[in-house]
């Protein structure tokens, strides 16, 4: 009796199984997680000593300072250390040959590793967010506001478009070091440098940047929402220009990088030789 090849989602389940149990296990899971717990607790400790007047004016305003100070670089880290080398990994270690040489497609094997460092992502995210909200729980009870809810559904979206971003560039180079150095210069760096540029000295709305649309994501936990553009005059001859991603706008904007660099990233990881 000739047994069949499991099928492609059967593939990819197993790989993103056992590539998430190998995150458990690697120490740059817990090294990540070690971070996110103790900015956690020197944001409980600092909150708890000083009361500043931001985060105990409101509910909304506790949440958005909370949040606001730390959620992006948590999600930032948390896709370049899980993402980064996830496939340039595969061709720098020569790994790839015991896996690409099975009868397994590259393409489960690019989304069951993907799978599973959103999964080990998450994880981490979690944590955060289980400080954020049972430090609000201890300061103003359990009505959470409904912004915060869509902030975190917000900030779930940015992680996902932004592993998208780090499996594109981790199919592009073959060196792990290289991958992660790109991709942690452009999100902790470039991107906001750029955006900085473009909208003060250029004067354009920068909507084709990912960090851009991810301003939403603290920009609903204001009250009221800020305004598309805002402008501010500087003397009789100067004004000053800021620009605000709309909701859908930010939403359009991380879902296009998502779908962009993920298409991209899997056609390169397909047509990639190991040598």
């Amino acid at each position: 009796m000739v047994r069949s090849l499991p099928g492609g989602l059967s593939q990819v389940k197993t790989i993103a199984k056992y590539e998430f149990i190998n995150y458990l296990r690697t120490r740059r899971f817990f090294i990540l997680l070690s971070i996110t717990v103790a900015i956690s607790i020197l944001l409980t400790s600092v909150v708890a000593y000083y009361r500043p007047a931001g985060f105990m004016s409101s509910e909304l305003g506790f949440y958005s300072s909370w949040w606001g100070l730390a959620v992006n670089y948590i999600l930032i880290l948390s896709a370049i250390f899980f993402g980064g080398d996830a496939i340039s990994g595969e061709f720098q270690n020569k790994t790839g040959y015991f896996l690409i040489g099975n009868p397994i497609s590259r393409t489960a094997i690019y989304a069951g590793k993907w799978i599973a460092a959103l999964l080990a992502s998450l994880t981490v995210f979690s944590v955060f967010t289980a400080f954020t909200i049972a430090n609000g729980f201890y300061y103003f009870g359990i009505n959470v506001p409904w912004q915060f809810g869509l902030s975190f559904l917000f900030s779930i979206l940015y992680l996902v478009s932004i592993m998208g971003f780090t499996f594109f560039f981790s199919s592009i180079f073959k060196s792990s070091s290289m991958s992660i150095l790109v991709t942690a210069i452009l999100f902790l760096f470039a991107f906001n440098l750029i955006q900085t540029l473009v909208s003060n000295l250029v004067q354009m709305e920068p909507w084709f940047l990912i960090t851009y649309g991810a301003q939403i994501i603290g920009n609903i936990l204001n009250d009221p929402y800020p305004q598309n553009i805002v402008e501010i005059h500087i003397g009789p001859n100067r004004t000053f220009t800021s620009y605000n991603a709309t909701v859908p706008e930010g939403i359009i904007i991380m879902s296009l990088y998502f779908a962009v660099t993920m298409i991209l990233g899997l056609y390169i990881f397909k047509r990639k030789e190991l040598t």
